[in-house]
């Protein structure tokens, strides 16, 4: 019921806000994948609630206390020679919950600038950051925990910059009898104090999220789903006249593709707690980047992970489209295992002199 009503009262009051399909909106980074395993699911997961200080990022109430004094590194090698990366660290303050800060970024590469004429007068760079500053607490008995996310946003295009604060906020289900997670978020809900342009607000990457997975009781498969863009139900982009394969769909196909970019799926093989392997597909990737002739894994991602003694790696590949992919790696470790294993060593053990 709780879960209900969030949802409702949240929707009515997104309503006056214009939802933006990808490209039409500033801060798209936002909407990257930092991590490694989030990457390999499909490029966005918001209910996999364990030990990951990763996963508050895309949803805020996933923070909690298992992360305290945890440290998570993050890089991907985007298209283009684009890269970009995140780093976070969480501390555990009771009984006021969870908080985590980490800093995103994105490094577009440096650029020539050139006059009217072509001559290259000079140089410059473009990339954009994000502070988060994150909280969290469980609430009744512990079966949902809520969280928000602060955003603060610096862009910089060389002569254009802008800035802004946006929120997440997040309410998470988690049912461990059943191994099941269920969340929704609002996402990139804020202002923007400076824009590109004076006088003229570019519009925020808004959105509304659901997700859930599930953990086989008695398999180590645990499956995940996560759906998009609540507020937008079309989005696809407008049909050329001349696309004739698009034209010749029935009304079936056509409904079922405008409700599947809405998803993306996740599944991941856990035969130990050191060890997985992910794969993911993301529909609306495929639809939109594949070549009809040869369209291969274009949508599909995978990726694995491991531990070794107190550090954790993962290593995430999505194909974007027939002529790249990304490569994204994750590193984490808990600080504190190193203060218990100093503290063991300089225990001096108490004879029994009786």
């Amino acid at each position: 019921m709780f879960f209900r009503i969030f949802f409702i009262s949240f929707s009515l009051y997104a309503i006056t806000i214009s939802a933006q399909p990808g490209g039409s909106g500033v801060y798209e980074f936002l909407n990257l994948p930092n991590s490694a395993r989030v990457a390999s699911l499909g490029g966005n997961n918001i209910t996999i609630y364990d030990n990951d200080l990763n996963m508050p990022f895309y949803n805020p109430s996933l923070l909690n206390g298992s992360m305290n004094e945890n440290l998570c590194l993050n890089y991907s090698m985007y298209l283009a020679g684009i890269n970009y990366g995140y780093v976070s660290y969480a501390r555990q303050y009771e009984p006021y919950g969870a908080f985590a800060a980490g800093m995103h970024y994105i490094n577009y590469g440096n650029f020539k600038k050139t006059d009217e004429t072509g001559a290259i007068t000079g140089n410059f760079s473009a990339a954009e950051y994000n502070l988060n500053l994150i909280w969290a607490k469980p609430v009744f008995d512990s079966l949902f925990t809520v969280g928000a996310n602060l955003k603060t946003i610096y862009s910089d295009f060389h002569d254009y910059y802008s800035t802004a604060f946006l929120l997440d906020g997040g309410l998470t289900y988690h049912n461990k009898k059943w191994l099941l997670d269920a969340a929704i978020v609002i996402k990139n809900l804020g202002y923007q104090l400076k824009p590109y342009y004076a006088g003229h607000s570019e519009p925020m990457p808004f959105d509304i999220q659901l997700g859930v997975t599930k953990k086989l009781s008695h398999a180590p498969f645990r499956f995940s789903c996560v759906i998009r863009n609540l507020l937008m139900p079309d989005m696809t982009y407008p049909v050329n006249p001349t696309d004739t394969t698009t034209a010749s769909k029935s009304l079936f196909l056509k409904f079922s593709d405008k409700v599947l970019r809405h998803f993306i799926i996740g599944v991941e093989f856990v035969p130990t707690k050191n060890f997985f392997v992910n794969i993911g597909y993301n529909h609306q990737r495929r639809q939109e980047l594949l070549i009809e002739t040869r369209p291969y894994l274009t949508g599909i991602s995978w990726g694995f992970g491991f531990k070794i003694n107190k550090f954790r790696f993962s290593y995430g590949r999505a194909r974007y489209h027939l002529a790249g992919a990304t490569n994204s790696f994750s590193f984490s470790v808990n600080l504190a295992d190193f203060y218990k294993k100093a503290e063991n060593k300089n225990t001096v053990p108490v004879s029994d002199t009786n």
